[in-house]
Order: C-alpha cells, then structure tokens, then sequence
C-alpha cells in the first residue's frame, strides 16, 4: 500500500471524526479505510488510534505522527502546484475554534469578511466553552485567550487582556466602599462558573511568593458572560470579567473598574495552527487577513477599557471623610 495515501486516509478520519466519516469523505469501503490505517500503525510499530464502534482517538503517539502528516501532505500538494506553475488559490472548508464570546462578539464579524473576500472557501466556527485538541478534533485555527502550554501549536500574537472587576456607579452608590480586596467579602458578588464562584485569586504582595485569595458567598452565579454583564449593569453586584468583556460598557460609564492595583498578569492573546498547517492556502489566506484586523480590534477594546477612570475610593457611610 502507499504510505502517502494511507496518510490521506489517517488524515481524512481525523478531519470527519470517525473511520465511517474517512470513508464517506474518501470514497472508499470501511474495511478499505481499516487497512490504511493498520498499514501505517504497522510501518510506524505503534498504535496511532484508539477506536470505539462511534469515535477515534489519537494516541501520544498517533497525535505526533497526524501533525508530521498534515505538514508532508500539505507541503506535497504546494510542491505540486508550484511545480505546475500554479498559484494556490485558497479553497474549501476552513475550521475555526473560539470560546462563545469571542467567537460572537469579535471573530464572527471578520469571518463573515473573510468569506466575502474568498467565495470558494466555506467556514465551521465552533464556539465552545472547553479546551480543543486542534490536531485531534481536526481544526485548522483557534482564537486562544490564554497563556499558551501546548508546544506543538504555532502562535500569531494578537494582544492582550486584563482580568478586571468591575460594578456600576449604582452599585458602588448604595453599597458599602470598595477599599481592597478584604472588602469584596462583603459584596454582592456576581460570580462565573469558570472563574471562581466562591472566592477570587490575587498576585502576592511585594516581597512574597504566595497569592492571595479572598472568599465569598456569591449572591448570583451564572455560566453565561452576557448574563453577568448584564446583571453588573443594573446594579445586582460586583464582577470579575476579562476587560474585551466589559470594554464597551466601560467606556460608556455604565461599569467601573476597581482595585486595578490588583489585577494579575495579563493574558496572551493568540490565533493558534497546528505545525505545519499554514502551508495550506485557506489557512494562510485567513490568517493574513484576519491578524491586522484582530490586532485592531483587541487594541481598540483594550482602550476602550481604559478609558474611564477607576472608580474612587468612598469614605464608609455614617463617617465623616478626614479630607
């Protein structure tokens, strides 16, 4: 059997998820597709996939060999078409991940231009709230918002984003003064699922290595960063966001920042390709396109969150301020 098309097959079963899809999208029998893969995991002496009767799995092993394959596979088709003096012309079905905001609020819009710039290439944006194996799901590209560990992933640089919390004046009005972060204890505290729901982490105090943390009872929590924007807006409690969240309520003055002298480190902001991946042409295309605009926009949110002043310290209520 020929190794490069045996890779083809591999490839093409990790793209549609199962050896049923490898064979709908190949043309060929189950069993034929079975052998391919059998073939390789017998050339290479290891097993490259665990399968069940509905999905595949790529083993330790088998997710080193699909990025060595997507690299050879994609580098073989542009030698051929240099070689047949032909410009790569960006085609077919480009896959996107994001998390469900930033997929919506921000990448929505410059896929919905990209596709206007390139008719011949279509666009599967899967916004998912959970950490994506991009070789192993089958992704071309994802929007991470994150400090990066997976060495295997090319990163585009993008930006940055704060982790803020914030309050609306009508809030900070009728509630007792937000002077550190003791205090937080003793506010409504609007929480997120997966940002902390009973206590919030800061950066150690000069000096120290250990963090600090400060606990709470949360008066609402929701899995949804719409609905804890909202709810923060009209007053229901404080919340902790990352500052492209909150930027445009921010710059209209309907949340404030507190205790910016506490924030953490920023995190990267990245669009991320397997290794290898950029040599196809729908990548590529989107890519170049997609980064200055991307680059542009983060900037515009990350002054737009800086653009009204933390909210002031208020004297407790029933005290007469010293100044």
């Amino acid at each position: 059997m020929d190794r490069i098309d045996a890779m083809k097959v591999f490839v093409a079963a990790l793209d549609e998820g199962s050896l049923a899809g490898a064979s709908r999208k190949t043309g060929r029998s189950a069993a034929a597709v079975s052998r391919a893969i059998a073939f390789l995991e017998d050339h290479v002496g290891v097993p490259l996939l665990h399968r069940t009767t509905r999905s595949i799995k790529l083993s330790e092993a088998g997710e080193r060999y699909a990025i060595a394959c997507r690299k050879l596979l994609a580098d073989l088709e542009e030698a051929d078409r240099n070689a047949a003096g032909e410009r790569s012309v960006p085609r077919g079905t480009l896959t996107i991940s994001a998390t469900v905001f930033s997929g919506v609020e921000i990448l929505r819009p410059i896929v919905d231009a990209f596709m206007d710039e390139y008719p011949t290439v279509n666009v599967r944006l899967h916004l998912l709230e959970r950490p994506v194996n991009l070789v192993e799901e089958g992704m071309d590209l994802a929007l991470r918002i994150t400090h990066l560990s997976d060495s295997t992933l090319v990163a585009h640089p993008i930006g940055e984003v704060r982790r803020v919390i914030v309050a609306s004046p009508r809030y900070l009005a009728t509630h007792p003064h937000i002077a550190g972060i003791a205090d937080l204890g003793k506010q409504q505290i609007i929480a997120m699922e997966n940002m902390g729901m009973d206590s919030w982490s800061f950066p150690p105090l000069e000096g120290s290595s250990v963090s600090r943390s400060v606990s709470f009872t949360a008066r609402l929590v929701v899995n949804n960063i719409r609905a804890a924007i909202e709810s923060a807006v009209d007053g229901y409690g404080v919340t902790r966001l990352l500052s492209y969240h909150v930027a445009p309520e921010i710059k209209q003055g309907k949340l404030q920042v507190l205790l910016a002298d506490e924030e953490p480190a920023p995190f990267p902001v990245n669009i991320v390709s397997p290794y290898g991946r950029l040599a196809v042409p729908k990548v590529r295309a989107f890519v170049d396109f997609a980064l200055p605009r991307l680059r542009a926009r983060f900037a515009c949110l990350a002054k737009d969150a800086a653009s009204a002043p933390q909210a002031p310290i208020q004297p407790p209520r029933g005290r007469v301020s010293a100044e």
